[in-house]
């Protein structure tokens, strides 16, 4: 595989956390290897302030489907996934939520923001109910904070995606051992009661089984790739693993 071009992040490190500058890197690592394969315009404006141009959004799009389309699951290996993760495919489960949410907002400092959150989340892990709803009150940045952070029954449809993977397949009750994160910050979470959804058969799930596989290589593989790019490349103000043999030959 071609070597990729040095790559140069901009911003201060100060300004953006280890993970900001990660995406910003791989998101570049993308760019410059969808202009070395012909799908991307060499003179493709540089990205501004993270943000990539709409032609560098669709070649990268273009990149991974090209690059790193894998084998379709088959049937047999369809069922042993389902079986192992018939949790992922109830339907109707529902959960009873409380919460604490730390915002993220414009230039707040996530690290402390993060140490903030962790703290309280040993202190309330260790306490009862009424100093959950004590610290929600007094500290959420949700108006479900007034209430005690109660957010009563929901369903994964209620709630954002990567908040919902959280919550749902999974058999806690209590405060989550763990700080969730999602669009709108940093969550301390407590299940208070869970009603457990219904298994449909196989034959009815077995497109969107077949779906979460694909996403799952897919996933992976671009872990990998961008591990290998990383390798041939060289990143000023950021670091990532990476690949010591190549994914695409």
């Amino acid at each position: 595989m071609a070597s990729v071009n040095e790559i140069e992040i901009a911003t201060a490190a100060e300004t953006l956390d280890g993970d900001a500058l990660r995406q910003r890197a791989c998101t570049e690592l993308l760019r410059q290897r969808a202009m070395e394969l012909g799908l991307l315009a060499a003179d493709d404006p540089a990205p501004r302030e993270g943000a990539i141009s709409a032609a560098a959004s669709r070649a990268i799009e273009a990149l991974i489907a090209q690059e790193l389309a894998g084998p379709e699951p088959d049937e047999a290996a369809c069922r042993r996934h389902y079986e192992a993760n018939a949790r992922h495919y109830a339907q109707g489960e529902r959960v009873q939520v409380r919460h604490v949410l730390f915002a993220v907002t414009p230039g707040v400092d996530v690290g402390l923001l993060r140490q903030r959150a962790e703290s309280h989340l040993i202190t309330l892990r260790a306490s009862n109910l009424a100093a959950f709803t004590e610290a929600a009150k007094e500290l959420s940045n949700c108006p479900s904070g007034a209430d005690g952070g109660r957010l009563g029954w929901l369903t994964a449809d209620d709630c954002a995606p990567e908040f919902a993977k959280e919550l749902f397949g999974r058999s806690e009750i209590g405060v989550l051992p763990r700080l969730l994160h999602s669009r709108f910050g940093l969550h301390i979470a407590a299940i208070d009661a869970r009603e457990p959804g219904r298994l449909p058969d196989f034959e009815q799930v077995r497109d969107a089984v077949a779906q979460h596989m694909r996403q799952l290589h897919q996933i992976s593989a671009l872990r990998q790739y961008l591990q290998t790019l990383a390798a041939d490349a060289q990143l000023q103000g950021v670091e990532l693993q990476q690949a010591t043999s190549p994914l695409v030959q």
